[in-house]
């Protein structure tokens, strides 16, 4: 692991002033693959395995000054020896070491003499590409966890031995299963979390470093970068702001612009800088009211941007979304189609996705037409960024990522707009932060930079519908695993196979905190008949939601610790909250049945509203990145008598989330990150809504829980 500093010759240059190279002729126009060979200088070459966070390491890597490239990981090592790269990044993915659909690649990467670190994924291919093995064990991790490290290694070089970092996987290394000529440098519990080669620069790390949940990460990919690799930070990327300017007069030519406005920060900084690259006589700013935007919303987003100089036309459209269709995929056959239902009557949330996004396309297309416009003569542009793309799975971000959410952005009706070249996306390489500082020199109000996000299918997203309760075959052991769980202490039968589950997947500091705190308080651990979409080991997820109560007041760093080990002691949960008002009687098995219609929708409106008003009054606004608020169809506290009667109520979920890349992320923390006075200030204004049944606080992390439930 130590530090390999090597000297080259200076290239060839020709008497033009370019670098002589016998695999191009000067005379040749450029293929995709000879642009591949365009000699760089301090460069590392990031290996995308299908990572969602595959972007945030590119991201990372350049806020470092050090210059990076993308590509898939079945980039040719002729390629990257051809190209000179300093050093080889290889990310997570989705894919098991051993699956036969696994991403390909060239195994001569490990042998050009070049550093190699290699994340999650990246990891365990090393491991196995020198003999070691990977296996699924029965614990997967996945949230912020404690891992001890080997401080001497110049990977963690400046770090305590101690350090928390982001794991999510469910394949694991072992230190009987690692790789000869390889050596342990940090531990997970019984897991290993960081491989080191005794003599070559090859390492690799069980976890993220490139997320913001890795306290230290930024220090171990310096550490990489810089002392390993011999990197040095020379790369400094000119204007943005002109980039991309230059990049919609190039796109746009003579013709005019679409611009969609939500009234978020995305869209606005995106029609600005159509506005000041093109002029706003051909800028044509559109903001559509789908229905299913949040109280007084669409009204603000006017106000505010006709300040900034934007004439925009209103269009209402919420009749016509509810009663929207699309065409999508067949599950069974790809080459084949199905219409959907109607959007007030669809349940499932990529569904729901899908009609929305494809419904503002159409909605595009009448405009032009009603605007008696060419089509040909007219871009669609949209507020798009690096993260939508991601979880979405396009193309244009990631060949190997997982569709963890549809965004409506990215529809299967977009990416043919898109193919067809009649889109343009100026901000698709940037991220959230990123586009709010790119807001500040533009000029952007306060109110519209710090605006929390939300998602261009609005509250619809924020409604969970169900037509009946989620009870699959594992709903039975699932909910008798986690009463074993809230009666830990004092368990006697040791062999009882349950008993055993907990034991074999826990270490024995987490079953003294099991003792402990079951021991203290009477815990209600309730597995709900709902499904949230979750992202775990870098899959998209659809699963349980586990509901803890007592009649005790919360500790909320007891709950956060049992909330991050639940996902891990059952993989078939994603989501975990606490629920106010006291402790859960019974099992739920049933549910209020839900779609989005006007009730529903209006239910959710007035419960966001008094949330966020009481956020905004009491100055937490720029305090908390995020907070949905959902409305979920469970009804609890049902009397046997009423039992009789179909389920009427449902109930509210807050989700107070911080984050600085919307990529990865933590729950507010009450008490801490939100004052306990406010979060209770807003669970008994919600109370107050009619046909609410009970508040509940989401105490999940991303992962492996989603931003968004859908």
């Amino acid at each position: 692991m130590e530090a390999v500093k090597r000297k080259r010759q200076a290239p060839e240059v020709d008497s033009q002033g370019d670098e002589a190279d016998p695999l191009l002729s000067p005379k040749t126009k450029k293929s995709f693959s000879d642009e591949l060979l365009e000699s760089t200088g301090n460069t590392v070459v990031i290996l995308d395995a299908g990572a969602q966070y595959g972007k945030v390491i590119d991201r990372r890597v350049r806020e470092l000054l050090v210059e990076s490239e993308f590509l898939p990981l079945s980039t040719p090592a002729s390629i990257i020896e051809a190209k000179r790269f300093k050093a080889v990044i290889i990310s997570g993915g989705p894919s098991s070491v051993y699956n036969q659909d696994a991403p390909e690649f060239d195994r001569q990467i490990f042998h050009l003499g070049i550093p190699v670190l290699g994340i999650c994924y990246g990891m365990q291919l090393m491991n196995k590409m020198f003999g070691g093995s990977v296996s699924q064990k029965a614990v997967r991790e996945d949230g912020q966890h404690l891992i001890e490290v080997d401080n001497s290694s110049p990977l963690f070089h400046g770090l305590s031995s101690h350090e928390l970092v982001l794991l999510t996987h469910g394949d694991s290394v072992e230190s009987d299963e690692v790789a000869e000529d390889f050596k342990v440098i940090a531990n997970s519990g019984n897991l290993v979390a960081g491989i080191c080669h005794d003599s070559k620069p090859l390492c690799g790390v069980q976890f993220h470093p490139e997320v913001d949940l890795t306290k230290n990460g930024i220090t171990m990919l310096r550490n990489f970068l810089y002392n390993i690799s011999s990197c040095f930070p020379s790369f400094t990327i000119k204007s943005r702001e002109l980039q991309c300017i230059n990049y919609i007069k190039e796109k746009i030519g003579n013709a005019k612009v679409l611009s969609l406005v939500s009234g978020g920060i995305d869209s606005a900084v995106c029609t600005v800088l159509l506005n000041k690259a093109i002029g706003s006589n051909r800028v044509i700013a559109v903001h559509i009211d789908n229905g299913f935007l949040r109280k007084g919303e669409s009204l603000q987003v006017e106000k505010s941007l006709n300040e900034l100089g934007i004439n925009l036309i209103v269009v209402k459209g919420s009749h016509h979304f509810l009663n929207a269709t699309t065409v999508t995929s067949s599950q069974e056959a790809d080459d084949k189609y199905i219409e959907t239902s109607r959007l007030v009557s669809v349940i499932s949330p990529e569904e729901k996705r899908n009609i929305i996004g494809d419904t503002f396309m159409q909605l595009f297309k009448e405009i032009i037409a009603e605007m008696k416009l060419e089509p040909e003569d007219v871009f669609l542009a949209q507020g798009t960024l690096r993260p939508d793309l991601i979880e979405s799975a396009s193309l244009l971000a990631s060949s190997n990522a997982h569709v963890i959410k549809t965004h409506h952005n990215d529809t299967q009706l977009v990416r043919q707009l898109r193919d067809q070249g009649r889109i343009i996306e100026p901000l698709k390489d940037f991220h959230k932060d990123e586009v709010r500082r790119l807001g500040r020199d533009l000029g952007l109000p306060k109110e519209i930079i710090e605006r929390h996000p939300f998602p261009g299918p609005g509250l619809a997203i924020r409604v969970i519908c169900a037509k009946e309760p989620f009870m699959d075959s594992s709903f039975s052991t699932t909910n008798t695993l986690l009463a074993a769980v809230s009666m830990f202490y004092g368990s006697k039968d040791v062999n009882s196979p349950t008993l055993q589950t907990i034991l074999n997947c826990t270490t024995s500091e987490e079953q003294e905190f099991l003792q402990r705190i079951t021991k203290q308080s009477k815990l209600g651990i309730t597995l709900l008949p709902i499904k949230s979409v979750g992202v775990q080991g870098d899959c998209r997820t659809y699963s349980y939601v586990v509901a803890i109560s007592s009649d005790s007041q919360p500790d909320w760093e007891d709950l956060f610790s049992l909330t991050k080990l639940i996902p891990r002691l059952c993989h078939n949960i994603n989501r975990v909250v606490w629920v106010f008002g006291g402790l859960v009687q019974g099992p739920i098995e049933e549910i209020t049945m839900t779609y989005l219609t006007d009730t529903t929708l209006a239910t959710l409106r007035e419960a966001d509203s008094l949330a966020n008003s009481i956020l905004s009054k009491h100055g937490l606004i720029s305090c908390i990145s995020q907070m949905p608020i959902v409305l979920v169809p469970v009804h609890f506290d049902r009397a046997t008598e009423s039992k009789l009667q179909p389920s009427c109520q449902r109930s509210i979920v807050i989700r107070s989330f911080i984050t600085s890349d919307f990529m990865t992320g933590v729950p507010a923390i009450p008490g801490k990150d939100i004052p306990l006075e406010v979060l209770h200030e807003m669970v008994d204004a919600i109370k107050t809504v009619p046909g609410i049944s009970r508040v509940m606080y989401d105490m999940t992390s991303k992962p492996p829980g989603t931003t968004e439930w859908e």
